[in-house]
């Protein structure tokens, strides 16, 4: 599991996706999370706009990764 350090209290979940480098866009973010290939906290999540906080956790495929305040 990586970690990905945040600098503000929340990160929407389109945003991460381009932070972490696995969407270009927020059309590719979208494609990707209407692929239903995005687990938020073990929970398969459909939306682009989820808030996340510092502590969740995002897997895509078989890769993990930890929201972690910087």
């Amino acid at each position: 599991m990586k970690d990905i350090a945040i600098i503000t209290k929340e990160i929407k979940l389109g945003s991460f996706l381009k932070l972490i480098g696995e969407a270009e866009s927020g059309g590719d973010a979208k494609n990707l999370i209407n692929s239903q290939k995005v687990i938020v906290d073990g929970e398969i999540c459909l939306q682009r706009g989820k808030k996340l906080i510092p502590r969740q956790t995002v897997k895509i495929c078989e890769r993990k990764y930890r929201v972690v305040s910087e």
